[in-house]
Order: structure tokens, then C-alpha cells, then sequence
């Protein structure tokens, strides 16, 4: 099989050999167990921000290493993926969340956040889906009302990715209901603010380890020292961090697209049928020809888009583009990946059958696949 792209220096595989350590060390053994509590170990996110696994892009100023260079956060995603650690929140908090922060705070408010951000001890999640509100972003009815040093917050949000152990959410909510697309805000909610409650850890298909609940705001006070950039601006935030969510949901694909490839490739040589292995059926043979082929072009292309989202030249339609294809090529992969394993892939023992489940949210976070053709079709003058 040809060597696979690369887009690494011996900087970030030296990272990757500090990634799996880290994983080996604090991770592999205890995830069975997270699994069946439905959250990690809230000790695993102090850790990682010991072995400096959070907030790559967050200044040396507020305790990070500052920097900016997104293929450090693929390294993570796959070492996590080939270890099926999918309890981890640290994608959603380190190529989403704590951008978010980096780039609007003021100086008072990375003063107070980001240190915590990267050591651990402030897990963060963003909350936008409501439970009448998807892709649907105008739709939400979260609403923040300006009391004058302060905004009153009602609302309710659900699906939201570290969820349980979350201490800092970033919520967006309407500030002003005649204003449309200018009418919302991000306000950061905080741990322990009256009025601000949890639901359910959410009982999912997948992704058991990961804590997603649903959230509730019941005359939250938020001051506003909690308003995370400028009022009214906080779709035009959303629309414009959008593209490096959707690009690390793409590296999430690749890396699992991968993941199941090599287990695939290990089961079918070890496997027998009618006295030889079953990779040796002209039938299996072509399966795999056509994954391993889809694999490499899927991975050429998401090094391209990782290499635009670094020089800053990443649009929307292009990070639309990624996220859509290569998360129904991963449902494609993992499926023939299941298949080839026979009534095996069924059992959850084995590695593949998890990898199934964990994959079928893909296509629908971080906005749905046809959310994304859309996006495209517009961008094509349609």
C-alpha cells in the first residue's frame, strides 16, 4: 500500500509520540470503565494539560504554548481515534471552544479563563442546538435580556458535548429578536450561577464515554464581564469559526476511515474461510482496493484543507465541502469494514463494532450533510 500523505515535520510526530504516551499512561485501561459511567474522569483533563495536550493556540502570556498551527490538533484526533478514545472532549475544547475565547476575550477575560483552559481545570462546551433549533441557527429562541449591568438568560439547549463537566459554556442567545442575523450574542455561563442547571447525561448511540447533556437557563444573571465579544455580533462569530469546526470534524473522518482500514487489513489476513484467509477472495481484495483508494484521497484532501485553514485562505464552502464527504465516506468505511469482519463486527468486543457506532454522528453535528450541500449549492450561484 503506497505510503500514506503527509503534511508533518519531526516536530509533530515527536508530539504524536507524546500523545500516545499519554494515552497508554492515562487513558486505554480506564475507558472501558467510562464507558459504562458515561463520562471520563474529570483527573484525565488535568493531565492532559500537564502533558500540554489543551489550548495549543493560547499565548504564553495566559500559560499556553501559543501555537497556531492546526496540525498538532490532528495528531491528537488520530492518536485518540486509533485508541477508540472517544470519551475524550478535548476536540471540541481545543479546535472549537477555546478558539472561540483566544480570539474574542478581552485581556480581563483571558486573564480569568485561559490558564484554566489549558491546565484542565476549565473544561469548556458551546451551546447552540436547542431542542427545537438545529442546523436551523435563526431558529433559536435562547433569549438574553439587557438589564443594564447585566443580561437575564431563559432558555434551553441540548446535544451539548461536555455537557456534565463542563465549568465554562459558551451560549448563544438572542439579544435583540428584531434584529435577525444581528440579533445574538455569546454570553460565557459559568459553573454555579443561579438559574443554571443540568439535565440528563444523554443516553447516545455512540460516543458512550462522552458526556452530552442537555442545559437549561432559568433567569440566569450573566454580567456583562461575560460577554464574549461584541453584542450582536455572535452569528457572524459562529459563521466565522464554522469553517475549522467542520475541517476538525473532516480530520475526526480521516482518522477513523484509517483506524478501520488497518483493522480491516489485520482482520482479513488472520481470519480463515474455506482453508485460507479471507483476504485472499478476489471479492475482499477489491473491497479493500476501493478503501484504501478512497482513504488516500480523502486524506490528500483533508491535509490540503488543514494546510489552508493554517495560511487562513479556508472558506466555508471548502470546509462544507470537507466535512460532508469525508464523514459519508467514513459511514461508507466503517460499514464494509463491519461486514468484512462476518458476524464478528457485530460484537461489541471487537473494535470495529464501537468504531460503527461512534461514526454515525458525523454526518449530523457540526451541521448535517445537507446543510452542507446547500452551503455549497449557494456558493455555486444556485
Amino acid at each position: 500500500m503506497p505510503e500514506r500523505p503527509s503534511i508533518y515535520e519531526t516536530e509533530h510526530e515527536d508530539f504524536r509520540k507524546t500523545v500516545r504516551a499519554f494515552l497508554e499512561r492515562e487513558v486505554i485501561e480506564h475507558h472501558e470503565q467510562w464507558e459504562k459511567d458515561g463520562q471520563v474522569d474529570r483527573e484525565v483533563w488535568r493531565k492532559a494539560g500537564e502533558a500540554g495536550l489543551l489550548g495549543f493556540d493560547v499565548a504564553e502570556e495566559h500559560d499556553g504554548p501559543g501555537i497556531k498551527d492546526f496540525r498538532y490538533n490532528m495528531v491528537l484526533t488520530e492518536e485518540v481515534t486509533r485508541v477508540g478514545a472517544s470519551g475524550l472532549g478535548f476536540a471540541l475544547h481545543n479546535d472549537i471552544t477555546v478558539p472561540y475565547l483566544n480570539e474574542l476575550c478581552n485581556e480581563e477575560q483571558k486573564g480569568r479563563w485561559l490558564p484554566g483552559c489549558v491546565s484542565g481545570d476549565i473544561i469548556t462546551a458551546i451551546a447552540m442546538t436547542e431542542p427545537g433549533a438545529g442546523s436551523d441557527l435563526q431558529g433559536l429562541r435562547t433569549t438574553a435580556v439587557d438589564k443594564g449591568d447585566h443580561y437575564v438568560l431563559n432558555g434551553s439547549k441540548t446535544f451539548i458535548t461536555n455537557g456534565i463537566l463542563s465549568d465554562l459554556v459558551i451560549v448563544v442567545a438572542r439579544t435583540n429578536p428584531e434584529a435577525g442575523a444581528h440579533g445574538f450574542s455569546l454570553l460565557v455561563v459559568e459553573e454555579g450561577m443561579d438559574g443554571f442547571t443540568r439535565g440528563r447525561n444523554l443516553d447516545k448511540l455512540g460516543l458512550k464515554a462522552q458526556d452530552t447533556a442537555e442545559l437549561n437557563f432559568d433567569n440566569v444573571v450573566v454580567p456583562k464581564a461575560n460577554l464574549l465579544g461584541e453584542e450582536g455580533q455572535g452569528f457572524i462569530y459562529l459563521m466565522q469559526n464554522l469553517p475549522q469546526e467542520r475541517i476538525s470534524i473532516a480530520t475526526m473522518a480521516i482518522a477513523a476511515i484509517e483506524h478501520v482500514l488497518d483493522m480491516t487489513l489485520d482482520y482479513v489476513t488472520s481470519r480463515e474461510a474455506f482453508g485460507k484467509p479471507i483476504g485472499k477472495f478476489q471479492n475482499t481484495r477489491f473491497v479493500l482496493a476501493e478503501m484504501a483508494t478512497e482513504a488516500y484521497v480523502a486524506r490528500t484532501f483533508v491535509n490540503h484543507c488543514v494546510e489552508l485553514l493554517n495560511a487562513g485562505t479556508a472558506d466555508t464552502s471548502l470546509a462544507s465541502m470537507a466535512k460532508w464527504w469525508t464523514t459519508e465516506l467514513q459511514l461508507k468505511i466503517v460499514n464494509q469494514g463491519l461486514q468484512m469482519h462476518g458476524g464478528y463486527g457485530f460484537m461489541m468486543e471487537y473494535p470495529i463494532a464501537k468504531a460503527y457506532a461512534d461514526s454515525r454522528i458525523q454526518t449530523i453535528y457540526g451541521g448535517t450533510t445537507e446543510i452542507q450541500k446547500e452551503i455549497i449549492g449557494r456558493s455555486l450561484g444556485l
